[in-house]
Protein backbone atom coordinates (compact mmCIF):
# COMPACT_ATOMS: atom_id res chain seq x y z
CA UNK A 1 0.00 0.00 0.00
CA UNK A 2 1.32 3.51 -0.92
CA UNK A 3 2.26 5.64 1.81
CA UNK A 4 3.04 9.45 1.86
CA UNK A 5 6.72 9.68 2.74
CA UNK A 6 8.65 13.10 3.74
CA UNK A 7 12.57 12.89 2.85
CA UNK A 8 14.68 15.41 4.31
CA UNK A 9 18.17 16.10 3.12
CA UNK A 10 16.74 15.18 -0.41
CA UNK A 11 19.67 16.02 -2.51
CA UNK A 12 22.33 14.44 -0.43
CA UNK A 13 24.64 11.21 -1.41
CA UNK A 14 22.45 9.83 1.05
CA UNK A 15 19.30 11.67 0.43
CA UNK A 16 19.06 10.96 -3.28
CA UNK A 17 18.77 7.15 -2.59
CA UNK A 18 16.42 7.04 -0.11
CA UNK A 19 14.02 8.97 -2.27
CA UNK A 20 14.91 6.21 -4.87
CA UNK A 21 14.43 3.24 -2.88
CA UNK A 22 11.13 4.52 -1.16
CA UNK A 23 10.03 5.39 -4.63
CA UNK A 24 10.68 2.39 -6.37
CA UNK A 25 8.92 0.35 -3.47
CA UNK A 26 5.49 2.59 -4.73
CA UNK A 27 5.51 5.21 -1.74
CA UNK A 28 4.92 8.82 -2.94
CA UNK A 29 7.39 10.59 -1.68
CA UNK A 30 7.81 14.29 -0.34
CA UNK A 31 11.74 15.29 -1.18
CA UNK A 32 13.04 18.28 0.92
CA UNK A 33 16.00 19.93 0.81
CA UNK A 34 17.04 23.41 0.21
CA UNK A 35 18.31 23.81 -2.96
CA UNK A 36 15.58 24.26 -5.96
CA UNK A 37 17.52 23.10 -8.54
CA UNK A 38 18.78 20.02 -7.73
CA UNK A 39 15.46 19.69 -5.92
CA UNK A 40 13.89 19.80 -9.42
CA UNK A 41 16.54 17.33 -11.10
CA UNK A 42 15.51 15.04 -8.41
CA UNK A 43 11.82 15.14 -8.85
CA UNK A 44 12.23 14.75 -12.61
CA UNK A 45 14.21 11.68 -12.37
CA UNK A 46 12.13 9.81 -9.50
CA UNK A 47 8.66 9.22 -10.34
CA UNK A 48 6.38 9.68 -7.46
CA UNK A 49 8.17 12.51 -6.01
CA UNK A 50 7.27 15.83 -5.01
CA UNK A 51 10.22 18.51 -4.35
CA UNK A 52 9.32 20.65 -1.42
CA UNK A 53 11.76 23.99 -0.77
CA UNK A 54 12.64 24.56 2.38
CA UNK A 55 15.23 25.27 5.04
CA UNK A 56 14.99 23.34 8.37
CA UNK A 57 16.16 25.40 10.37
CA UNK A 58 13.50 27.92 9.50
CA UNK A 59 10.31 26.82 11.46
CA UNK A 60 7.89 28.73 9.25
CA UNK A 61 9.25 27.58 6.03
CA UNK A 62 9.70 24.22 6.84
CA UNK A 63 6.13 23.90 8.30
CA UNK A 64 4.24 25.89 5.48
CA UNK A 65 6.32 23.63 2.79
CA UNK A 66 5.47 20.45 4.63
CA UNK A 67 1.47 21.32 5.36
CA UNK A 68 0.83 22.18 1.55
CA UNK A 69 2.21 19.00 0.23
CA UNK A 70 0.07 17.10 2.55
CA UNK A 71 -2.86 19.23 1.35
CA UNK A 72 -1.94 17.79 -2.19
CA UNK A 73 -0.76 14.65 -1.37
CA UNK A 74 -2.47 13.37 2.28
CA UNK A 75 -0.88 13.10 5.91
CA UNK A 76 2.92 11.95 6.02
CA UNK A 77 2.79 8.25 7.33
CA UNK A 78 6.73 8.18 7.44
CA UNK A 79 9.44 10.66 8.33
CA UNK A 80 13.14 9.79 7.08
CA UNK A 81 15.24 13.23 9.06
CA UNK A 82 18.01 12.59 7.14
CA UNK A 83 19.16 16.19 6.82
CA UNK A 84 22.45 17.08 8.11
CA UNK A 85 25.99 18.51 7.80
CA UNK A 86 29.69 18.78 9.15
CA UNK A 87 31.43 21.84 9.43
CA UNK A 88 34.75 22.43 11.67
CA UNK A 89 36.58 18.98 12.40
CA UNK A 90 38.36 19.89 15.79
CA UNK A 91 37.29 22.48 18.38
CA UNK A 92 40.26 24.28 18.04
CA UNK A 93 38.45 25.12 14.35
CA UNK A 94 35.59 25.82 15.87
CA UNK A 95 33.90 29.10 16.23
CA UNK A 96 30.77 30.47 18.18
CA UNK A 97 29.52 30.41 14.74
CA UNK A 98 29.96 26.78 12.96
CA UNK A 99 28.91 25.75 16.61
CA UNK A 100 25.76 27.63 16.59
CA UNK A 101 25.08 25.93 12.27
CA UNK A 102 26.20 22.78 13.14
CA UNK A 103 23.40 22.62 16.11
CA UNK A 104 20.50 24.48 14.53
CA UNK A 105 21.15 22.37 11.28
CA UNK A 106 21.11 18.77 12.62
CA UNK A 107 19.38 19.37 16.09
CA UNK A 108 17.01 21.77 15.52
CA UNK A 109 16.33 21.39 12.13
CA UNK A 110 15.44 17.36 12.90
CA UNK A 111 13.61 19.17 15.72
CA UNK A 112 11.63 21.23 13.67
CA UNK A 113 10.82 18.45 10.51
CA UNK A 114 9.60 16.29 12.75
CA UNK A 115 7.29 18.86 14.68
CA UNK A 116 5.80 19.84 11.56
CA UNK A 117 4.07 15.89 11.09
CA UNK A 118 4.61 14.29 14.93
CA UNK A 119 0.95 15.74 15.63
CA UNK A 120 -1.14 14.66 12.28
CA UNK A 121 0.54 11.41 13.32
CA UNK A 122 -0.62 11.59 16.82
CA UNK A 123 -3.95 12.82 16.41
CA UNK A 124 -4.01 9.57 13.46
CA UNK A 125 -2.82 7.38 15.95
CA UNK A 126 -0.09 5.88 13.48
CA UNK A 127 3.23 7.00 11.88
CA UNK A 128 6.93 6.18 11.54
CA UNK A 129 9.91 8.65 12.60
CA UNK A 130 13.19 7.44 11.69
CA UNK A 131 16.20 9.74 12.44
CA UNK A 132 19.48 9.87 10.81
CA UNK A 133 22.17 10.07 13.04
CA UNK A 134 25.74 9.08 13.01
CA UNK A 135 28.13 7.28 15.40
CA UNK A 136 29.63 10.36 15.89
CA UNK A 137 26.80 10.58 17.85
CA UNK A 138 28.04 8.02 20.40
CA UNK A 139 31.83 8.33 20.23
CA UNK A 140 34.31 11.03 19.64
CA UNK A 141 35.31 10.54 15.81
CA UNK A 142 35.57 14.82 15.17
CA UNK A 143 33.75 17.03 14.45
CA UNK A 144 32.69 17.55 17.85
CA UNK A 145 29.53 20.55 17.05
CA UNK A 146 28.07 17.98 14.24
CA UNK A 147 28.75 15.26 16.81
CA UNK A 148 27.52 16.70 20.19
CA UNK A 149 23.95 17.67 17.80
CA UNK A 150 24.04 13.80 17.01
CA UNK A 151 24.63 12.73 20.37
CA UNK A 152 21.28 14.66 21.07
CA UNK A 153 19.23 12.96 18.68
CA UNK A 154 19.64 9.38 20.37
CA UNK A 155 18.25 10.71 23.20
CA UNK A 156 15.41 13.03 21.48
CA UNK A 157 14.88 9.41 19.80
CA UNK A 158 14.21 8.00 22.88
CA UNK A 159 11.80 10.51 24.31
CA UNK A 160 9.67 10.64 20.74
CA UNK A 161 9.43 6.51 21.41
CA UNK A 162 8.35 6.79 24.98
CA UNK A 163 6.01 9.26 24.54
CA UNK A 164 4.45 8.44 21.61
CA UNK A 165 4.61 4.83 21.27
CA UNK A 166 0.88 4.43 23.00
CA UNK A 167 -0.35 6.54 20.49
CA UNK A 168 0.89 4.52 17.61
CA UNK A 169 3.82 6.56 16.37
CA UNK A 170 7.56 4.68 16.54
CA UNK A 171 10.91 6.66 16.45
CA UNK A 172 14.22 5.06 15.68
CA UNK A 173 17.33 6.15 14.73
CA UNK A 174 20.18 4.93 12.42
CA UNK A 175 23.44 5.85 13.34
CA UNK A 176 26.08 5.57 10.08
CA UNK A 177 29.52 4.84 9.86
CA UNK A 178 31.58 5.91 6.86
CA UNK A 179 29.22 6.28 4.27
CA UNK A 180 30.89 6.13 0.64
CA UNK A 181 29.36 9.64 -0.87
CA UNK A 182 30.27 13.29 -2.64
CA UNK A 183 30.83 14.22 0.97
CA UNK A 184 34.24 12.41 1.12
CA UNK A 185 35.45 14.12 -1.88
CA UNK A 186 37.49 17.29 -0.01
CA UNK A 187 39.31 14.46 1.84
CA UNK A 188 40.02 12.01 -0.58
CA UNK A 189 41.25 15.18 -2.88
CA UNK A 190 43.76 16.00 -0.16
CA UNK A 191 44.52 12.01 0.37
CA UNK A 192 43.42 9.72 -2.31
CA UNK A 193 43.90 6.84 0.21
CA UNK A 194 42.11 7.88 2.80
CA UNK A 195 38.90 5.53 2.39
CA UNK A 196 41.54 2.46 2.06
CA UNK A 197 43.57 3.49 5.21
CA UNK A 198 40.52 4.02 6.94
CA UNK A 199 39.30 0.26 6.51
CA UNK A 200 41.28 -1.10 9.17
CA UNK A 201 39.25 0.21 11.88
CA UNK A 202 36.06 -1.50 10.65
CA UNK A 203 35.88 -5.06 11.58
CA UNK A 204 34.34 -6.16 8.53
CA UNK A 205 36.80 -4.53 6.16
CA UNK A 206 34.66 -1.97 4.75
CA UNK A 207 32.04 0.54 4.91
CA UNK A 208 28.58 1.70 4.35
CA UNK A 209 26.92 2.89 0.87
CA UNK A 210 23.51 5.22 0.96
CA UNK A 211 21.45 1.65 -0.15
CA UNK A 212 22.98 0.15 3.02
CA UNK A 213 21.80 2.89 5.23
CA UNK A 214 18.37 3.15 2.70
CA UNK A 215 17.86 -0.62 3.46
CA UNK A 216 17.64 0.00 7.33
CA UNK A 217 15.38 2.97 7.07
CA UNK A 218 13.47 0.91 4.86
CA UNK A 219 12.98 -2.04 7.26
CA UNK A 220 12.30 0.13 10.32
CA UNK A 221 9.60 1.55 8.57
CA UNK A 222 7.98 -1.23 7.49
CA UNK A 223 5.37 -3.80 9.17
CA UNK A 224 8.65 -6.05 9.78
CA UNK A 225 9.60 -3.98 12.46
CA UNK A 226 6.46 -2.86 14.12
CA UNK A 227 7.08 -3.70 17.70
CA UNK A 228 10.60 -1.80 17.30
CA UNK A 229 10.84 1.67 18.46
CA UNK A 230 13.54 3.77 20.69
CA UNK A 231 16.03 1.72 18.95
CA UNK A 232 19.47 2.99 17.82
CA UNK A 233 20.56 1.09 15.20
CA UNK A 234 24.74 1.54 13.72
CA UNK A 235 25.01 1.00 10.62
CA UNK A 236 28.95 1.06 10.26
CA UNK A 237 31.10 -2.12 9.53
CA UNK A 238 31.10 -3.37 13.12
CA UNK A 239 32.71 0.27 14.53
CA UNK A 240 31.01 0.49 17.20
CA UNK A 241 31.78 -2.94 18.43
CA UNK A 242 35.24 -1.98 19.22
CA UNK A 243 38.59 -1.27 18.07
CA UNK A 244 40.31 -3.64 16.40
CA UNK A 245 43.86 -2.26 15.85
CA UNK A 246 43.77 -1.85 19.43
CA UNK A 247 42.62 -5.22 20.53
CA UNK A 248 45.06 -6.51 18.18
CA UNK A 249 47.99 -4.68 19.81
CA UNK A 250 46.57 -5.48 23.58
CA UNK A 251 46.09 -9.45 23.25
CA UNK A 252 48.98 -9.85 20.85
CA UNK A 253 46.63 -11.61 18.38
CA UNK A 254 46.14 -10.86 14.65
CA UNK A 255 42.61 -11.38 13.90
Amino acid sequence: MSRVVLITGACGGIGRVLCERFAAQGDHVLALDRDAQQLAELAASIANCTPLQADITDVAATKAAVHAAVALHGAVEVLVANAGAAACATLAATTPESWHSDIDLNLHGTYNTVEAVRPAMLERGKGCIVLIGSVNGLTALGHPAYSAAKAALVSYTKALALESGRRGVRANIVCPGTVKTQAWQARVDKDPQILEKLKKWYPLGDFATPDDIADAALFLSSSAARVITGVVLPVDGGLMAGNRVMAQELTLEDF
